[in-house]
């Protein structure tokens, strides 16, 4: 009886271990997991960077050096569905992500809207956020069928632009900018070649991910990224040089 008595006993210890044993690991679980995230070589919670590093001259103990920064989106002047000038002091300090698309566009435009919208919804209470689409047919897409497609996309123009300008500015920020193809194209379907890709860029123009607007998966992939760039603001981080 005693022997029973003292195996109860033992095993009534065991579990009481186990179960302190298992809370511990769960109190410690998050911290751990944050831990392995952030450090490391693979670092889960930290986004790349794209495009070449761009030579700039700083002063060094009164000295003129060279030294690199990040690929950075350049300037740029368009117009939006309202007919207003939009550059890139309506998204300063803002995280947005950027497309090209046509309004007559028979192949991926739809979906890619469609895309965009999602994630715009999915990312509404983010006031960080903005959206930037431009068109690569500018003769056809005026401020009033930007407005048009605009409200056919159930687009928030409070943060979604609708863009047009010459040819040339839109297909140089294609090309140089965002690191994106868009051009006219007489065998591509309604005459223009443009990527199907999203373009995230951060508070500091720097690209830091590229989506294919047409895939579901891919958009989630973006809202996560989306929340990686607005978690890196309360971490400390060396500078991007």
């Amino acid at each position: 009886m005693e022997n029973s008595e003292n195996l109860n006993n033992q095993n009534s210890l065991t579990r009481k271990y186990f179960k302190v044993l298992g809370l511990i690991l769960i109190l410690l679980f998050p911290a751990i997991f944050y831990f392995v995230l952030t450090s490391g070589k693979h670092n889960m919670l930290s986004l790349p960077y794209f495009g070449e590093r761009e030579p700039i001259k700083v002063m060094v103990n009164g000295k003129e050096k060279i030294d690199t920064l990040y690929h950075s989106i350049p300037d740029f002047s368009f117009i939006n569905q309202f007919g207003d000038t939009v550059t890139q002091k309506n998204y300063e300090g803002k995280i947005y992500i950027a497309d090209f698309f046509f309004t007559t566009c028979p192949g991926i435009c739809p979906k890619m809207s469609a895309q965009m919208h999602y994630l715009e919804e999915r990312l509404k209470d983010y006031n960080d956020v903005m959206f930037l689409s431009h068109t690569v047919d500018p003769e056809k897409d005026t401020v009033e069928a930007l407005a048009a497609y605009s409200k056919l996309v159930h687009a928030n123009t409070k943060r979604w632009n609708f863009v047009t300008g010459s040819k040339e500015s839109i297909y140089k920020q294609a090309l140089y900018g965002y690191l994106v193809n868009a051009d006219e194209d007489i065998l591509a379907p309604g005459g223009f070649l443009h990527s199907e890709l999203f373009v995230l860029v951060d508070k500091n123009k720097h690209i830091r991910g590229f989506y294919d607007g047409t895939s579901v998966d891919q958009a989630k992939k973006l809202i996560d990224a989306v929340k990686v760039l607005i978690a890196e603001e309360q971490i400390p981080r060396k500078s991007h040089k």
